[in-house]
């Protein structure tokens, strides 16, 4: 039954990716997500199902439009994969339980919005407010910031209490502001409102760990696009994405990682 649910999930997991990248594409140019069907941007021919297999039609056609040949973008392919891969982790570590939707949803919304600001320098408010929404309401009904059950050695993550959640948020909040008032633009108001819904989804003291990790993930990824030259000292670096992956690790390992380190939380 787990190796049964776990494929499922997987093949969940590729599907759903197939969707994110719709919502990657859209959500920026304030597009609707159903309308029109999906279509090449090169030729706006209107893509056949056999175009539209997530992994499968990329390799198949060589990631490029089967009508005009246009290349497709190495994302669309990479975001199904990594996707449905963390799909298929999150199903064996939690089972069917409320903790899945819950992580499958946060992990969703977290590429959503890495790969919108790695590609557009921006943090879509018709995103995040509705997540913050939906955050309040999980921890209303899930609340509790573990659940009581263990895979392994791993503590599992559920929504933190509503007390946690608001606490977090503020944290997050007013770091992040504290951090744009510093550095005049080094961060933008977007970071800070990332930053609140960081706090009430990892609520405290998760939010701690939350940032001091993106810092490390931003200052080192930094780095690397400095000396590969992909990036120069002045020019600005969306910290969105390294917000989001440690947002993601810190949903999958940051209660264990307290756990270890301080005792259970």
């Amino acid at each position: 039954m787990e190796v049964a649910l776990i494929v499922i999930f997987v093949i969940l997991g590729v599907s759903v990716g197939s969707f994110l990248n719709v919502c990657i594409d859209r959500i920026p140019a304030k597009g609707s997500l159903l309308s029109p069907p999906s279509h090449c941007d090169a030729c706006q021919r209107r893509l056949a199902a056999k175009d539209l297999v997530p992994i499968f039609s990329y390799l198949w056609l060589r990631g490029r439009c089967r009508y005009c040949r246009a290349p497709v973008p190495r994302r669309v392919l990479g975001v199904e994969i990594t996707t449905g891969a963390l799909f298929g982790y999150l199903a064996w570590q939690h089972g069917l339980s409320a903790g899945l939707g819950v992580t499958i949803f946060y992990c969703s919304i977290f590429i959503i919005l890495m790969l919108i600001d790695w590609e557009h320098g921006i943090l879509p408010n018709r995103i995040i407010y509705p997540s913050m929404i939906v955050a309040v309401i999980f921890g209303i009904l899930l609340s509790g910031s573990v659940d009581t059950s263990l895979v392994g050695n791993t503590v599992i993550f559920l929504p933190p209490k509503i007390a946690q959640a608001g606490i977090g948020a503020g944290i997050g909040l007013g770091l992040a502001l504290l951090v744009v008032l510093l550095s005049r633009g080094g961060m933008g108001f977007g970071d800070v409102k990332m930053a609140g819904l960081i706090g009430l989804v990892t609520g405290y003291p998760l939010v701690f760990f939350n940032l001091i990790l993106a810092a490390i993930i931003g200052g080192v990824a930094a780095l690397i696009l400095i000396v590969g030259k992909k990036k120069k000292r002045k020019e600005s670096i969306p910290f969105g994405p390294a917000l989001a992956v440690a947002t993601i690790v810190t949903i999958l390992w940051g209660n264990d990682i307290l756990s270890w380190y301080w005792g259970p939380i």
